[in-house]
């Protein structure tokens, strides 16, 4: 990554623009071109360096289920399972911890059915046991990653 590309990795985690021409004008605001913006963000995207681009919805605000769920993965299998994990497109975010439960994900879908069939997928993909941990209570916390 570059300066650039920090600054871009920086400046969208705070919000996107709900305009006409989104990518127009947040490139803009970077001091890019719409073209460049979406090329960077298509580099990032294929480099590995983003996992995804996109909104994060409350999936119980619009009616669906959600949770979080946890697996002990060898080391050497660590980024085979998480690629078979990243699969589903459900899987909101996934990330390593320093932990004997070093997996960590949220899955979010339209029912809790599909929470349950895409935990059981997983498990059945990787043969390691998933762990699900749904929430009781919510908290809500702003974080910002820094590039």
């Amino acid at each position: 990554m570059d300066d650039t590309d920090r600054a871009i990795v920086n400046a969208l985690q705070g919000g996107f623009p709900i305009t006409e021409r989104p990518f127009a004008d947040a490139a803009a605001a970077l001091g890019l071109t719409e073209d460049e913006l979406i090329g960077r963000l298509r580099t990032l995207l294929a480099d590995g360096v983003l996992s995804r681009f996109g909104p994060l919805y409350n999936a119980d605000r619009f009616g669906g289920h959600n949770t979080l769920a946890a697996m002990a993965v060898p080391e050497e299998r660590f980024d085979e399972v998480a690629a078979l994990v990243n699969l589903h497109p459900e899987v909101a975010h996934n990330y390593r911890r320093d932990h004997a439960l070093n997996m960590w994900f949220v899955v979010a879908a339209e029912s809790l059915d599909r929470v349950h069939q895409v935990l059981t997928e997983v498990q059945a993909r990787t043969g390691l046991p998933v762990y699900d941990m749904p929430k009781s209570r919510e908290f809500r916390i702003g974080l910002r990653l820094e590039a």
